[in-house]
């Protein structure tokens, strides 16, 4: 998956996939152009895209959604994010041993298939089953049908599975076919690229806030037998709604992003976990301009040192860590260390009661599972000024933003010897 990362940084060269697509060149334009209000030219560049980079080859009805490819694997390249700075290896970068590539092409062509995961359309079901066997994928995909009123995340009656490592949701938008007329209506420009979806498509009971809602409220029983719940939706009003839902059932571990491609459509995303596994910055906090008090806690705490050699600043956070009964991990060679503690024993109060117990914790017993906060600390020295030390905190593990930003000051002082 890392080496395909760029692969629709830019707009799509509809002449070079023309060249490759005898079906699409037929709707190309003499200015290299597509006409995106054509539905039949829409659906050729799904299916010439879906061919082309990933082998895959679908036929696609006439009177459903035609999904766009590119915006479908930026939701992808999320997913991969958010396992990647949440697995248990704390990497917190690519990991090979954890490839969601297999998954990604199920969910790739699942979504071309129409199979929301909670679809209840008969000719979605056709169509889904009968791409799944054209490209012999019944080993790794499974096409289910479901009740409008059933269970949006059985996992033990139809899935059969223990776990899940995340959910991928791409709701209706609207709760009603007169919403969708009247948002179609308020736009000041006819809709970029032709939309050819059914009702059973674009209309919910309530919306994409009432479907996602019903995943929050199946959630709050399955706790951690998903690591991520995640859903697309196409409102940016939704994604704030859904964030004070969360707060409100005392989830503050959640991640939201925003999908563009090129200058056309933009679309929203949000994700939730019950684990205690903190995602990067960059990838919780994706909406520029969000309300920052829905914002999730930065996972990252970042401060400066003037005139100190990147050895000194690395010996002197070694020294410090080591001393407090904390497991601390450093690894000199790369200027970075991964600890864990189970409660705050940094603060005057802790030291003070050590002291007076006279007692000696074994850092081998640490249980880093169990433990209340886990950190990365990175040194790094910027080419462009040499005698200028950045000191990087990333919040690994835990709940308790009070402790991470405790454990955060005390390492500023100790590092600046204030």
């Amino acid at each position: 998956m890392k080496t395909a990362r760029n692969i629709y940084k830019d707009e799509v060269d509809f002449v070079a996939l023309a060249l490759q697509s005898p079906d699409f060149a037929k709707h190309v334009k003499p200015n290299g152009q597509l006409d995106f209000s054509d539905p039949d030219a829409v659906r050729q560049l799904t299916k010439s895209l879906l061919l082309r980079d990933f082998g895959l080859k679908v036929d696609l009805p006439e009177d459903r959604l035609c999904p766009p490819v590119p915006n479908r694997y930026n939701y992808i390249l999320w997913l991969q994010d958010l396992l990647d700075t949440t697995g248990d290896e704390y990497r917190d970068r690519y990991d090979p041993d954890r490839d969601a590539q297999d998954v990604a092409v199920y969910i790739r062509f699942s979504d071309v298939l129409h199979d929301r995961g909670g679809n209840v359309d008969e000719q979605n079901i056709k169509s889904a089953r009968r791409n799944v066997q054209q490209n012999q994928l019944e080993s790794r995909i499974k096409v289910i049908q479901t009740e409008p009123e059933g269970s949006l995340l059985d996992l033990d009656q139809t899935l059969e599975v223990e776990r899940l490592d995340f959910t991928m949701c791409n709701p209706p938008f609207y709760e009603s076919e007169k919403e969708m007329i009247a948002s179609a209506e308020a736009k000041q420009r006819p809709p970029f690229s032709a939309c050819t979806g059914a009702n059973v498509e674009m209309v919910t009971v309530g919306g994409e806030i009432s479907f996602v809602t019903r995943m929050i409220q199946e959630s709050l029983e399955l706790r951690e037998r998903v690591q991520w719940y995640t859903s697309m939706l196409g409102k940016l009003s939704s994604v704030s709604i859904l964030v004070e839902k969360l707060m409100e059932h005392g989830n503050h571990n959640y991640a939201v992003t925003e999908f563009v491609q090129g200058s056309k459509t933009k679309r929203w995303a949000i994700a939730w976990s019950w684990s205690d596994l903190r995602p990067a910055m960059s990838v919780a906090r994706g909406i520029g301009g969000f309300p920052k008090h829905l914002l999730p806690f930065p996972s990252e705490f970042i401060f400066q040192i003037p005139d100190k050699s990147i050895d000194a600043i690395a010996e002197k956070i070694d020294t410090e860590l080591s001393s407090l009964p904390i497991q601390w991990h450093w690894r000199p060679v790369m200027a970075a260390g991964v600890g864990f503690a189970m409660e705050n024993a940094w603060s005057r109060k802790a030291r003070r009661k050590a002291r007076m117990q006279d007692s000696v914790v074994n850092k081998d017993e640490i249980d880093e599972k169990k433990a209340a906060l886990g950190f990365k600390v990175q040194v790094k020295q910027e080419r462009a000024s040499a005698n200028g030390v950045t000191v990087q905190v990333r919040w690994l593990k835990g709940t308790d933003t009070v402790l991470f930003e405790s454990f955060c000051g005390m390492l500023k002082r100790k590092v600046e010897e204030r």
